[in-house]
């Protein structure tokens, strides 16, 4: 990832939540919570994944399809032409 495409990502990073700590046990408590999320952000990161799903879906579907004959047809005889100048 480039620099600066890193510290745009960064940037929108979740901060942590506040911890109100009274004794040593909440602040230990406090360190290992996760940082909280919007509920937005997690469902703008779940559509991403989803569309990128659907499209490497699509993708592999394309390029599991066979070469039309007529278009093999083409490629043999720019291959035969070719073959031809070389000689």
């Amino acid at each position: 990832m480039a620099a600066s495409a890193f510290a745009a990502f960064r940037r929108h990073e979740p901060a942590r939540a506040p911890c109100h700590v009274q004794t040593q046990s909440q602040a230990k408590r406090c360190m290992k919570q996760p940082p909280r999320r919007s509920a937005a952000l997690d469902e703008a990161r779940l559509r991403q994944q989803a569309i990128g799903a659907r499209l490497r879906q699509i993708f592999d579907d394309v390029v599991n399809e066979p070469v039309p004959d007529e278009f093999l047809d083409i490629l043999r005889d720019a291959d035969a032409r070719g073959a031809g100048k070389d000689q």
